[in-house]
């Protein structure tokens, strides 16, 4: 069998689909066809479209390959998910499939599973310091931020302006090992500018500890990009871009930019291409996001597990990036994609993923 290649979802997750599995129970089981396989996910949160479109995808992607599956998310609390995951090991599950909330909390209860010989899949999150994680899922995450400051340049014409041009930068948890992997992608691309000059951080704040937002949290952001336009944007000047990596993010800078009277906004990157980014994209009040379709990450977990069940090793591509702290992880990275209001219809609409009426 050979999901990978394959769409297993004739389109995206409705909005009023998305708002039904919201409100549902964290915990969701569905029986396979008698395979006696079993698969344990562990989902971050519901706070987030994405990962709704996660767990639902990765499910019924499983449960279409025959087996039973348990869904669990743990609403960004870490000891939840620890809490989680040895349910499922008490529930001889044959292999975990994790998007870990602490990247660091793990190691306890994933030692527990290897002792009962459990394949552990990191989905789109490195799980790091422990030998037991077998396999990685992502996308190529350097790559998702030299996307998004190699659209500043061009959008900014950095290689032709005079600038200086005024960014505030942005990263992800620092809980969470990808964002480490975003940010240097895109600081590769755009420090060389502030180096030189034409771009300035004019709060001073460039280093990951500084710019890290809690739980990835829009809130969180917007308070912050509230605090650095009151202190270093009081004496009239504007902010030209903001370096932000995910649309949750994206959104709270531009409420806090709205608030502060902002009518026309900066260059404000994001990730997700989740819909209401889309829209702002749409509206102009975000200038691009980096789409990761998460059906064709749903089908190379898929077939990552159908491998290892079936005694095979898995389809990787990449066996030297991804060092966890203990060892290399094997990982298969899919591409990621620059979406703006010039390709979203292509990319993001016909392609299934976000259904046309939802951006109406």
């Amino acid at each position: 069998m050979n999901v990978n290649r394959r769409h297993l979802m004739t389109g995206t997750i409705g909005a009023a689909a998305v708002a039904m599995v919201a409100s549902a129970c964290a915990s969701e089981d569905g029986g396979g066809d008698g395979s006696g396989k079993k698969v344990g996910i562990a989902m971050p949160t519901k706070t987030s479209e994405r990962w709704i479109l996660d767990g639902n995808n990765l499910k019924e992607s499983f449960e279409e390959a025959g087996y039973e599956v348990t869904l669990q998310y743990s609403n960004d609390v870490a000891a939840d998910q620890v809490s989680a995951i040895e349910t499922m090991v008490g529930q001889n599950v044959n292999v975990l499939v994790i998007a870990a909330i602490d990247n660091k909390s793990l190691s306890g209860v994933l030692a527990q599973a290897k002792g009962q010989d459990i394949t552990v899949i990191a989905y789109d999150r490195l799980i790091l310091d422990t030998p037991d994680v077998d396999y990685y899922a992502s996308f190529d995450n350097t790559k998702v931020g030299t996307l998004q400051g190699t659209y500043i340049v061009e959008a900014l014409d950095l290689a032709n302006a005079a600038g200086p041009f005024n960014i505030e930068l942005f990263a992800g948890a620092l809980t969470d090992n990808n964002t480490k992997y975003f940010f240097d992608g895109a600081w590769a691309v755009l420090e060389p500018y502030v180096t030189e000059g034409k771009l300035v951080v004019k709060s001073g704040q460039t280093t990951l500890e500084q710019i890290a937002t809690e739980n990835w949290d829009g809130a969180v952001a917007q308070e912050r990009m509230d605090n650095i336009l009151s202190n270093f944007y009081n004496d009239g000047s504007k902010v030209d871009v903001v370096l932000a990596p995910y649309d949750g993010i994206s959104r709270g800078i531009v409420a806090s930019l709205q608030g502060a009277g902002y009518t026309t906004m900066p260059v404000i990157t994001g990730q997700d291409a989740e819909v209401e980014s889309v829209k702002y994209i749409i509206e102009g009040l975000q200038s691009m996001t980096v789409y990761k379709d998460t059906r064709e990450l749903a089908a190379t977990t898929v077939d990552m597990v159908v491998a290892v069940l079936d005694g095979k090793e898995p389809e990787v591509n990449d066996t030297e990036t991804y060092d966890n702290g203990n060892k290399v992880v094997p990982a298969y990275l899919l591409e990621p994609v620059s979406v703006d209001v010039n390709n979203y219809q292509e990319v993001v609409v016909d392609s299934g993923y976000i259904e046309a009426e939802e951006l109406a």
